[in-house]
């Protein structure tokens, strides 16, 4: 099971050539880089993050860092809700981290009104896997790996070497993240979520729930009365 984080907020010095393992956290917050840089390799892509850049992770997304030669400096900041992970830039980064400071609703909005998306880094083709998951989410790797010249167990060794997991085990936490989403926003029932978020079954989808969040389905629905 990959660990999972609270986060910490405030101000983060990342120590030169510093690697942290794949984790995930239990809210969705904003990194913004104020010195240096370092590449994250998360659940939605690669990023070379530089100063000026502000990482957002939503909530229960996973992600590994490994830090450049001059170390970084980050400002980590809660935001509200269940916010869409991604990589952005801003004019001011200093005025979002003012305005951060006034609540995690404040710094949500402050995101939605003033950054800039930018693209993910594209670099190699374990990148180009992720990119074909996003399009495709019942991808058959066999079938893709056949397509881009690869072995299969080529393909899935190697993309764990990038991301520290396999594209099918990737590809399950996606489908638990998108099953947790459904249970805590709607009164569907669990069966009839597992079906539509691609699970065999409720007992697949609650093991596979309780892995990615810390808690079955049923413990969600009970913390929701």
């Amino acid at each position: 099971m990959t660990r999972l984080h609270d986060i910490v907020p405030g101000h983060d010095r990342l120590a030169p050539r510093a690697s942290l393992t794949r984790h995930r956290h239990v809210r969705a917050y904003a990194a913004v880089v104020l010195e240096g840089g370092y590449t994250e390799t998360g659940d939605g892509g690669r990023i070379r993050a530089a100063a000026g850049d502000i990482i957002v992770h939503g909530v229960f997304d996973a992600h590994a860092d490994r830090v450049g030669k001059t170390g970084a400096r980050t400002c980590n900041l809660p935001l509200a809700g269940s916010q869409a992970a991604g990589v952005f830039r801003a004019a001011d980064p200093d005025d979002f981290i003012r305005i951060a400071h006034e609540g995690p609703s404040a710094a949500t909005g402050w995101l939605a009104r003033h950054a800039l998306p930018r693209a993910r880094d594209r670099e190699d083709w374990p990148d180009l896997l992720l990119a074909a998951m996003d399009a495709e989410p019942d991808l058959r790797f066999d079938r893709w790996a056949e397509a881009t010249g690869l072995r299969p167990e080529t393909v899935s060794r190697g993309f764990a070497s990038v991301y520290g997991i396999t594209p099918a085990r990737l590809r399950l936490e996606r489908r638990a993240k998108a099953a947790w989403r459904a249970i805590v926003s709607t009164r569907d029932p669990l069966s009839a979520i597992a079906l539509d978020t691609g699970f065999a079954d409720q007992p697949h989808m609650s093991r596979a729930v309780r892995e990615v969040t810390g808690h079955t389905p049923g413990a969600w629905r009970k913390a929701m009365v």
